[in-house]
């Protein structure tokens, strides 16, 4: 599991998982319906992006969020 607390360790995150798979930015984009200049924006840390579709991206990527609190119980 990563901690990701920026937009840059997101897209960091998020282009590491998309390589592992083998994806190309133009084979992701294929596949989500999001453009290539997103994506490409996203994995560069984009601090203004629509949360669906990084959710799309995430999912397409079979990554997950979960959302805990700093105490360290699920909210």
């Amino acid at each position: 599991m990563t901690r990701v607390s920026t937009p840059n360790e997101l897209g960091g995150s998020i282009r590491k998982r998309r390589k592992e798979l083998g994806f190309t930015l133009e084979r992701l984009s294929g596949a989500t319906g999001v453009s290539i200049r997103f994506l490409s924006e996203l994995e560069n840390g984009k601090k203004t992006a629509s949360i669906g579709l990084i959710l799309l991206v995430l999912k397409t990527l079979a990554l997950d969020v979960d959302v805990t609190a700093r105490g360290g119980s699920d909210v």
